[in-house]
C-alpha cells in the first residue's frame, strides 16, 4: 500500500482542492434540496481521501486519521 512515500500532499491542500472540485457540485443539489446534505458532504470526502490514497498521494497513515474539514460539520 501508500506506506512509504517519497512525497505526499498535506490536508490542508487535500481540503483546499476538495473544496474546488467536488463541493460546487453538492452545492447544486442541496440547492436542489433546500437544505445542506451534511452526509453527501461526508461521503464525498471519504471517497476523495480514498482516491488519493489509491493513487498514493497520501499515505496509510493519513487516510486512516485525516478527520472531515470544516465543511462536513
Amino acid at each position: 500500500m501508500a506506506s512509504q512515500l517519497d512525497s505526499v500532499i498535506l490536508w490542508s491542500d487535500a481540503v483546499e482542492q476538495s473544496t474546488e472540485m467536488i463541493l460546487p457540485m453538492i452545492e447544486v443539489s442541496e440547492q436542489r434540496l433546500g437544505h445542506v446534505d451534511i452526509p453527501a458532504r461526508s461521503e464525498a470526502w471519504s471517497n476523495y481521501a480514498d482516491s488519493l490514497h489509491a493513487e498514493e498521494v497520501i499515505s496509510d497513515w493519513q487516510v486512516e486519521n485525516w478527520e472531515h474539514p470544516p465543511c462536513c460539520d
